[in-house]
């Protein structure tokens, strides 16, 4: 299994088109477009998880760089979760 950050999306992007855009490389896992807590806007990225390792890898070569609504995309494996203290308001 292979989670996979896809940035630079259109904020018109939803989880569904996350896995439209990923079906033709394997079995998705997950799919989720992260968005701003208070408005409920897409912040302009997200993650899939992909079952085979090496069709992530095929995902990232073939999306990485392409151009969607304008906006050039980012695809690469995410990283994990950096620990960051909570902010105070």
């Amino acid at each position: 299994m292979t989670k996979l950050y896809v940035g630079n999306l259109p904020y018109s992007y939803t989880e569904t088109n996350l896995r439209e855009m990923f079906a033709a490389f394997g079995n998705i896992l997950s799919a989720n477009v992260i968005s701003d807590r208070s408005s409920g806007r897409s912040k302009g990225f997200g993650f899939v998880e992909l079952e085979d390792d090496s069709a992530a890898q095929t995902a990232i070569a073939e999306l990485n760089g392409t151009e969607i609504e304008g906006r050039k995309i980012v695809v690469n494996e995410a990283r994990p979760m950096e620990q960051r203290p909570r902010r105070q308001y």
